[in-house]
């Protein structure tokens, strides 16, 4: 059982193994936000989670139809928030991930090797 950060008390598990096994496998361990393929590889295994379309923060109920499989950036991207539709908040992801990967790359950008000879 998980602990709580803010109270250091124990705090149940949103989901059991078994419920979160049943998600991933209705979704064929694909994340519903960005397509990661949860089989693809070890590394992408490692990542799958169930997220709860309506946060149990905002009331969402521990169901399947408000349960997805779903990767962990797409799940800490979408964080807390409520969307008026899964088409919104799929929407809001992936621009997020979008600004992220620009950001990423103009900060990791190598300079162009110069022209042999030059």
């Amino acid at each position: 059982m998980p602990i709580s950060l803010l109270s250091f008390s124990l705090v149940d598990a949103p989901v059991t193994k078994e419920e979160a096994r049943k998600i991933l496998e209705r979704d064929n361990y694909v994340c519903q936000y960005c397509g990661l393929d949860g089989r693809g590889s070890f590394e992408n295994a490692l990542a799958m989670r169930v997220d709860f379309v309506v946060p149990r923060a905002r009331k969402g109920k521990k169901d399947p139809k408000n349960l997805v499989a779903c990767c962990t950036p797409c799940n800490t991207i979408k964080g807390t928030k409520v969307y008026p539709s899964f088409e919104a908040a799929k929407a809001h992801v992936l621009a997020q991930r979008e600004e992220l990967r620009k950001a990423w790359e103009a900060k990791t950008a190598r300079p162009k090797a110069r022209a042999a000879g030059a």
